[in-house]
């Protein structure tokens, strides 16, 4: 089994990306071996509304059993408590919000009330963060809280990804590609050149992610 955390779609408004179609995205998914994806909708990154983008990600993953919806959360827009709702209703993994695109303070007032109506609601919130700035700056409890997708660690030369696993341990990571904006065979090709046992990699290709749901 292998679950991509963190894939993407809809347009990219900047310039043309392609596979950001349900079925572009099954044709990338067949192709790395990915038998679950996690979606977000790619162009409400960057709309003042990003709750506005979630009916449209509803719709394009309502009847596909290998996509699941990970709909926006704004805490600073009207409706956000109700979109907590909506997504244990449509049977979504988590939710996401992303505070640099929303020009939220990540650590602020806003950002707080929204992870403490996640942990209310027992959905995961997926953000994008520094991970030197929080992990390492967790307490241990905070620390078994938190999952990292390794879609954006390098992985060799540098292999700041081994460095990871090592020092924060493989029950922390789970598998992430970025799809579209980056290519899935990227995160495979960084497992596949680690000395992984075969239950760490099942762990971070799938069991850390169920994990994170049963937390």
């Amino acid at each position: 089994m292998r679950v991509d955390v963190n894939a993407l779609l809809g347009a990219y408004p900047w310039r043309r990306v392609p596979g950001t179609s349900p079925e572009a995205l099954h044709a990338a998914m067949d192709r790395a071996g990915i038998d679950e994806a996690w979606v977000s909708h790619l162009p409400s990154f960057f709309w003042r509304s990003p709750g506005e983008g979630n009916a449209w990600l509803y719709e394009a993953t309502g009847r596909d059993q290998r996509l699941k919806p990970i709909p926006a959360v704004h805490p600073g827009r009207k409706g956000w408590e109700e979109a907590i709702g909506e997504a244990a209703d449509h049977g979504a993994p988590a939710v996401r919000c992303d505070p640099t695109y929303y020009g939220l303070d990540p650590a602020g007032a806003e950002m707080r009330v929204l992870a403490a109506a996640c942990g209310a609601a027992r959905l995961p919130l997926v953000l994008a963060v520094r991970l030197e700035e929080v992990h390492f700056g967790s307490t241990p409890e905070e620390a078994v809280r938190l999952w990292w997708d390794i879609s954006w660690i390098w992985g060799p030369p540098e292999d700041h990804l081994e460095t990871l696993l090592a020092t924060v341990g493989v029950d922390r990571f789970v598998f992430g590609t970025g799809q579209p904006l980056r290519i899935p065979e990227i995160s495979l090709a960084k497992l596949d050149l680690l000395d992984l046992t075969p239950e760490q990699r099942a762990a971070i290709e799938a069991g850390n992610a169920r994990a994170a749901l049963a937390f």
